[in-house]
């Protein structure tokens, strides 16, 4: 570990809670389980119990008990080494790093919808781009600043989700159920509707990241397990009621919350020149969302990404702090880097703003959920291994229950990622196969440039 930056100390309780909302409360991914129909609110429903209760639980004794800077870096190479560590961490950091072109061209899109309708694909591409930056210069900030971006971004994910919640209740008195939601309607067919356990699994994740920055908290100890339990209240709550609105409000088959947002919004409220002003201004608001999204994700990983290569598990490049501020300078100039060749290469391949974003974010999926198959094995590992570690926070019960905690939420993601790569009926999309092996090769290459692994 890097002992001679000094970090600020920036992140108390409020702070880590709405970091954490920021960084799962995600609209795309509300679009995407309500767009199922009425039996994604029992996957909402089940996967809450036998995956978000666990995992949260489990991100909150490992962040309590191991409150060290780097997070799910720190915890795998206490379980498993540097290399394998290593390996983790490339992948939650190269993730972020082809995650957030997409997120910031759909910022784009609905920026175009609302202002300049005459936007081409390469003035979004400009304006992604320009995005990108300003989140690595959040990056480089310190957290006792650069934290108002996920914070203000949590607070209007929030509004929206209200918003929306609200909405789809008056309009429901006056044009009656789009989508009948009875026991039967919300049974799910077992075959056809595991395809969608990856996008509600995908927007279950995140307890973790604040975790990234734990010698910038306050008291992580005391203040990771309590935010946790808040946050996931938060986020379970509003990601459930929000797609019973929707599907009260909307036909599922015309749910598109990403690029339909502001049709869904104009019908909620724009029946008059005040509710399509308030729409516009939601509108507004989530455009900051989705720029608020990037910079969350980068704050965390980069941070884990620069503690690897203070370690000699990741380039050095990785490791360029701030002297004065104790940030991730190199990392997140990296990811900006990234970023940047990424949109330019994609925009002359892909044809429109949707074939830009799924471009870039199918096969990041992948890649996203690997890292958590070996933090699940770390935690148990540690359990059995480090038993008289002291917990403030720990998993009510033994090590079995410990075990089957663990073991599930593996077994769930296991299942996510088979099912990112295959689709029922359609087959294996090769390109999601594809890119998911070339980065993991890549991972491999840039692991052999560090200093740890020059001579492996």
């Amino acid at each position: 570990m890097n002992q001679s930056t000094k970090h600020i100390k920036a992140l108390g309780q409020k702070d880590i809670v709405l970091f954490t909302v920021s960084a799962i409360l995600l609209l795309d991914t509300l679009a995407a389980a309500a767009s199922v129909g009425a039996s994604s609110i029992f996957w909402w429903v089940f996967l809450g119990f036998i995956f978000f209760i666990p995992f949260a639980l489990i991100c909150a004794e490992m962040g309590c008990a191991y409150p060290e800077q780097g997070g799910i870096y720190a915890w795998i190479r206490d379980a498993f080494g540097g290399r394998w560590a290593s390996r983790a961490t490339w992948g939650y950091w190269v993730n972020t790093a082809v995650w957030i072109p997409a997120i910031y061209i759909l910022f784009a899109g609905i920026m175009k919808q609302l202002f300049f309708p005459e936007l081409t694909l390469v003035g979004q591409i400009a304006i992604a781009i320009a995005l990108t930056w300003v989140a690595v210069f959040v990056n480089v900030i310190t957290l006792d600043v650069g934290k108002w971006v996920p914070n203000i971004g949590a607070i209007l994910k929030v509004v929206v989700f209200i918003a929306i919640i609200i909405g789809a209740i008056f309009y429901t008195q006056d044009h009656g159920m789009a989508n009948e939601l009875t026991f039967e309607s919300m049974k799910p067919s077992w075959g056809s509707s595991l395809q969608y356990i990856p996008a509600i699994i995908y927007g279950m994740l995140g307890f973790e990241l604040a975790s990234a920055g734990s010698e910038e908290m306050n008291n992580p100890a005391r203040d990771v397990p309590r935010s946790i339990l808040i946050s996931g209240l938060i986020i379970i709550v509003l990601y459930t009621l929000a797609t019973v609105a929707m599907l009260a409000a909307i036909p599922s088959g015309e749910i598109n919350l990403v690029e339909g947002l502001m049709d869904t919004l104009y019908l909620f409220f724009g029946q008059s020149e005040a509710g399509r002003t308030f729409a516009l201004i939601l509108g507004i608001a989530t455009l900051y969302t989705f720029f608020s999204n990037g910079v969350t994700w980068a704050l965390g990983c980069n941070r884990a990404a620069a503690e690897a290569a203070s370690e000699g598990e990741l380039p050095a490049v990785f490791a360029i702090e701030s002297k004065t501020r104790g940030t991730p300078v190199g990392a997140a100039v990296a990811m900006g880097i990234v970023a940047t060749i990424l949109l330019v290469m994609y925009g002359f391949m892909a044809g429109s703003n949707e074939d830009l974003f799924w471009s870039l974010f199918a096969f990041s999926a992948v890649i996203f959920l690997l890292p958590y198959l070996g933090m699940l094995l770390a935690f148990v590992k540690m359990r059995i291994v480090d038993p008289d570690h002291p917990r403030p926070f720990a998993i009510p019960g033994n090590l079995l229950v410990a075990r089957i905690c663990a073991y599930t939420c593996f077994t769930i993601l296991s299942l996510s990622i088979v099912l990112f790569i295959y689709t029922p009926g359609e087959g294996v999309q090769m390109p999601v196969l594809l890119g998911a092996i070339s980065m993991i090769v890549l991972g491999e290459i840039v692991i052999s440039f560090s200093n740890n692994h020059k001579s492996a």
